[in-house]
C-alpha cells in the first residue's frame, strides 16, 4: 500500500515573492518534490484557498488587515507552518516602513509620485486597512519552523520539505544559511 504524500501549501504576504522563486529554483528536484507531496495552495496550482494541509510555507510580513485574515486561515489548515525568509520572520524590507509615519508615505506616494491622481489618497473599500506597522508573522500566529534568508537558497527549502516529508527534524545547516 502506497503511503499517503504529503499536502504543501504556500502563501505570500508582504513581501516580493523572491521566496517563492528560490523554492522553484529546485529545477529538476521539483520532479521528485512532487512525488513526495501534493501541491495544495500554491503558484503551481493557482488553488486560491488553502485546504487542510501537512505543511504550510509563508513568506512576506504582515502589514494589513487582509494578511491577518489570509494568515489565520492558512494556520488554521496547516498542521506545521513554516515562516519563510527574513519578511516573514522579521519583517524584512517591507519593515523599512515602519519608522516612517503611514500618513506621511502616502503623501509621498499618491501626492508627488508621478502616475497617480495628485493629491488623492485611494479609499475603497476593496483596498485592505493598511497598519501603522508591519510585523513578523509569529507576532500573529504560531509558527513551527524558521526557514531564513533573503531568500532562503533552493537546498534550504529542499533540505526542509523532504525532512518534513520523511518525518525528521530538519537540518539547515551553517552553509543552508544565506543573510544576504
Amino acid at each position: 500500500m502506497a503511503e499517503r504524500k504529503l499536502k504543501l501549501a504556500t502563501t505570500s504576504l508582504a513581501g516580493c515573492f523572491g521566496c517563492h522563486m528560490s523554492l522553484l529554483d529546485i529545477d529538476e528536484r521539483i520532479l521528485d518534490l512532487v512525488s513526495l507531496v501534493e501541491f495544495d495552495r500554491s503558484p503551481l496550482t493557482d488553488i486560491k484557498h488553502c485546504g487542510p494541509c501537512d505543511i504550510g510555507l509563508v513568506e512576506g510580513g504582515v502589514c494589513n488587515a487582509e494578511n491577518v485574515h489570509v494568515l489565520r486561515e492558512f494556520r488554521k489548515n496547516c498542521r506545521i507552518l513554516v515562516a519563510v525568509g527574513a519578511c516573514a520572520i522579521t519583517g524584512g524590507v517591507p519593515a523599512l516602513r515602519n519608522n516612517v509615519d503611514l500618513w506621511d508615505c502616502f503623501r509621498e506616494v499618491y501626492q508627488y509620485e508621478p502616475g497617480t491622481k495628485k493629491g488623492v489618497i485611494p479609499n475603497d473599500p476593496e483596498l485592505p486597512l493598511p497598519f501603522d506597522k508591519v510585523r513578523p508573522i509569529y507576532e500573529v500566529v504560531r509558527v513551527d519552523y524558521f526557514l531564513p534568508g533573503c531568500p532562503p537558497p533552493a537546498d534550504a527549502f529542499w533540505e526542509l520539505v523532504t525532512a518534513l516529508a520523511a518525518g525528521r527534524e530538519p537540518k539547515l545547516e551553517a552553509a543552508l544559511l544565506k543573510y544576504d
